[in-house]
């Protein structure tokens, strides 16, 4: 009966653990196909990220115009995964591309970056 007890105790413990901390990715499809935040933010890409290197090259001003999406607290599955930033900080990725916001972006549905300079692109799955 105490090792049923014990059992059944660890059991509750991780079920409550693994919900208390385990969030999903923060990314969805509009109803378009594009991908943006939970928030129904647009998502990028930037051409001069290399797929699945692990890093993101837009550091600096580049990334104050281009806010990174934050991979802090996610649950992460394929077709996403996390790359480091220069900073140290995660950064979310679709498919090895880091993801991206615009700045300019105010509103939900905003997709003022698609096509800046022609290296930056809303995501369309």
């Amino acid at each position: 009966m105490k090792i049923f007890r014990l059992l059944l105790s660890t059991v509750a413990a991780l079920a409550f653990s693994a919900t208390a901390f385990a969030q999903d990715v923060p990314v969805k499809k509009a109803d378009d196909g594009i991908l943006v935040t939970s928030e129904g933010m647009t998502l990028y890409t930037f051409d001069k990220d290399v797929a699945n290197s692990g890093k993101s090259v837009c550091n600096g001003g580049c990334a104050t115009a281009w806010p990174p999406l934050s991979a802090a607290g996610a649950t992460i599955a394929a077709p996403y995964s996390v790359v480091k930033r220069d900073d140290g900080s995660a950064q979310l990725a679709y498919k090895g591309k880091p993801l991206y916001l615009f700045a300019s972006d105010k509103k939900a549905g905003d997709r003022n970056g698609d096509n800046v300079k022609n290296v930056w692109h809303v995501i369309k799955d």
